[in-house]
């Protein structure tokens, strides 16, 4: 296997253009899928952590297209990088390394699935405390401003900052510069369970 890497946190490990340099194989740390409009809205398509395949990197290297959005080292990373013609030589002769990347493709699929109906059918206030439940710390902490959080959850800043005033309003939240804490997480995820859309 090639050399384990080690990247820092903040690093842009692609972006719409470029060609894929090989198969990121994650062995620590997770990495930020965006794609961004041409206004410059964003969305965040997934997270891949260790174990978990990067689909636009698949789609490159078994398509041979260039990439379509940003990947983003969200904290520093360890990484294996296996070279484009090594990946196919795996993929052809190896018949548990070519289960594992369709299983991992499988699950990927599921996870968009998740992600169109979460965007197409479910409210803000939903989609807003489940990505709080997700991203919150063991202090009870979000470091995150609300343009992030609207990337999280494929809305708009000003629409995510009035529906944090309504969890401020209502207890659940309290806030500071670039910083939210949970304040009453049994509301959180009582918002979570009841809602179904």
């Amino acid at each position: 296997m090639p050399p384990m890497q080690n990247i820092k946190r903040g690093t842009i490990l692609f972006s719409p253009g470029q060609e894929c340099f090989g198969f990121v194989v994650l062995k620590k740390g997770s990495i930020k899928v965006i794609l961004t409009s041409a206004g410059g809205r964003e969305i965040v398509l997934y997270h891949v952590h260790p174990g978990e395949i990067c689909l636009q990197t698949f789609g490159c290297l078994t398509t041979g297209t260039n990439y379509s959005a940003f990947g983003v080292a969200e904290q520093d990373l360890e990484v294996e990088i296996i070279a484009p013609s090594m990946f196919h030589q795996l993929l052809a002769d190896n018949k548990e390394f070519r289960q594992s990347i369709f299983n991992s493709v499988a699950i990927r699929f599921s996870d968009f699935e998740k992600l169109v109906e979460n965007v197409a059918l479910s409210s803000v206030e939903l989609r807003l405390a489940r990505a709080l439940m997700r991203l919150v710390d063991e202090k009870q902490f979000v470091e995150m401003t609300h343009e992030h959080l609207a990337n999280e959850i494929g809305s708009a800043r000003e629409v995510v900052s009035r529906q944090l005033g309504k969890f401020v309003k209502a207890g659940i939240i309290e806030m500071s510069r670039g910083q939210i804490k949970i304040t009453d997480q049994k509301k959180l995820a009582d918002i979570c369970e009841n809602e179904l859309g």
